[in-house]
């Protein structure tokens, strides 16, 4: 069951398209640029990663691709927030799979990413 989108504020907004963007151009500084100074990616079959310099290491060979980023739930603080959201690549109808960005201001500065943690939909493979 598909769960609907949601309009984000434009400030959120901003750390989606410019997450995609960067996705999209396979630019690994400007993806590791969205994130807090001791931010976090946390992938799935992958250990934590900290820190934008190792964000920036990671992301050297995984992006790239039409990535496209939807919103299904987020709330905001004076300081902290959150994106709720799922992804898909291409035209192709659904997703692929689920994202939390959990992040971080400064008030007056622009959303930071402080973590983001994502999996795909697929069924887990069968051992043996």
């Amino acid at each position: 069951m598909d769960v609907p989108d949601i309009a984000l504020p434009p400030e959120l907004d901003r750390v989606l398209r410019d997450y995609e963007r960067a996705w999209r151009a396979g630019d690994a500084a400007d993806l590791a640029a969205l994130f807090a100074e001791d931010g976090f990616i946390l992938q799935s079959n992958r250990p934590p990663v900290r820190g934008r310099k190792a964000i920036q290491a990671a992301y050297e060979d995984g992006s790239g691709g039409p990535l496209r980023l939807r919103a299904l739930a987020f709330h905001t603080e004076t300081m902290t927030g959150y994106i709720v959201g799922a992804y898909g690549y291409g035209d192709g109808p659904g997703d692929t799979g689920k994202f939390t960005l959990t992040l971080r201001r400064t008030p007056g500065q622009p959303w930071l990413i402080f973590s983001d943690m994502d999996n795909q939909n697929a069924p887990p493979k069968q051992r043996n």
